[in-house]
């Protein structure tokens, strides 16, 4: 049976408050759905300021989901810890911890978008120092014992399910991410494949005595679509996917490395790409079939604010003829 992961960033061009209620709820209902047929995860992710709504709050998000389901885990790839209080994000992570036993995953990522910070009243300059900071503030939270932050003793309440700590790991493709992480004795996720950096990241922890492991989304990582046709799939769903792509990659700079970074600028360029692939039931079961214990559909139903009538045809196709094919 392959593994089953839904994206969720709940882009709606317009912002049409009813529309984007529609969507949060779809969200929940799919991801309600992906619990009966099993678990599985939804990843979801924290952007500020986007024209499209693009996912500003994923621990509200993560928490809403955790409750409608019982066998679904998050992950937060990634939460901008830089731009929250420290202690705040550590009882929220504990108290939703707690109420999933164990099924929220947070990746700390540092952004890459100088307007978040300016936003947030935070400083570019110092992000790092800020990255550190909190990192270190949040470990010592979820211990649930006294410490002294900024010339007062603080105490975080309640503690966590999980120990030490609640599923914790940092993110980026860099050096210094790589440095931090082995440095905090964290796992740390790639955002794409970086061999150079994974070997200077072990290095690290060797160095720091510390251990620790890394991750990186497959060579061949790509979302996935599901149309009875291919064809009328891209005609219904591309310019929708094309618009997420190009917004994706308006942020992204020349030191960014991300395996979701598209270099479309049309539906054809997207369809040829590969980034993101509309298959059919009979090729998802076969790819799946071929991939045996390592088959995951990446899955992004509401991708781009695609119609969720559109996103819902893809839901029960999965339900309806893929899985059932592969059970």
């Amino acid at each position: 049976m392959a593994m089953t992961m839904m994206r969720f960033n709940c882009i709606q061009p317009g912002l049409e408050p009813n529309e984007m209620a529609d969507r949060y709820n779809a969200m929940l209902d799919m991801a309600q759905v992906l619990d009966e047929l099993g678990g599985g995860m939804v990843t979801l992710e924290e952007h500020h300021g986007a024209e499209n709504g693009w996912s500003s709050s994923p621990l509200t998000m993560a928490s809403a989901i955790l409750s409608r389901t019982k066998n679904v885990s998050v992950s937060i790839s990634a939460l901008l810890v830089p731009l929250h209080d420290p202690l705040r994000i550590a009882e929220d992570i504990a108290v939703i911890d707690l109420m999933s036993k164990g099924r929220l995953t947070v990746i700390g990522g540092l952004g890459y978008r100088p307007s978040e910070y300016a936003a947030h009243g935070k400083s570019w300059a110092d992000r790092g120092k800020i990255m550190d900071e909190c990192v270190d503030v949040m470990l010592k939270a979820w211990t649930g014992e006294p410490f002294e932050y900024r010339g007062t003793t603080v105490q975080v309440t309640p503690r966590p399910f999980t120990q030490p700590h609640p599923m914790f790991l940092l993110g980026g493709t860099s050096k210094p991410a790589a440095r931090r992480a082995a440095r905090f004795g964290l796992p740390i996720m790639w955002a794409a494949p970086v061999p150079e950096i994974e070997a200077h990241y072990y290095e690290k922890c060797a160095e720091y005595g510390t251990q620790g492991f890394a991750m990186a989304p497959p060579d061949d990582f790509h979302h996935v679509f599901f149309a009875e046709d291919v064809d009328a799939g891209w005609a219904a769903m591309g310019e929708h996917i094309l618009h997420e792509a190009t917004t994706y990659s308006s942020w992204q700079t020349s030191d960014i490395k991300s395996s979701a970074h598209s270099h479309a600028k049309t539906v054809s360029e997207l369809r040829e790409e590969g980034l993101y692939q509309v298959v059919s039931p009979a090729q998802a079961v076969e790819e799946a079939k071929a991939a045996g214990d390592f088959a995951v559909f990446a899955m992004h139903p509401l991708c781009g604010g695609m119609p969720i009538s559109e996103s819902w045809k893809q839901i029960n196709l999965l339900r309806n003829e893929i899985l059932p094919a592969l059970a």
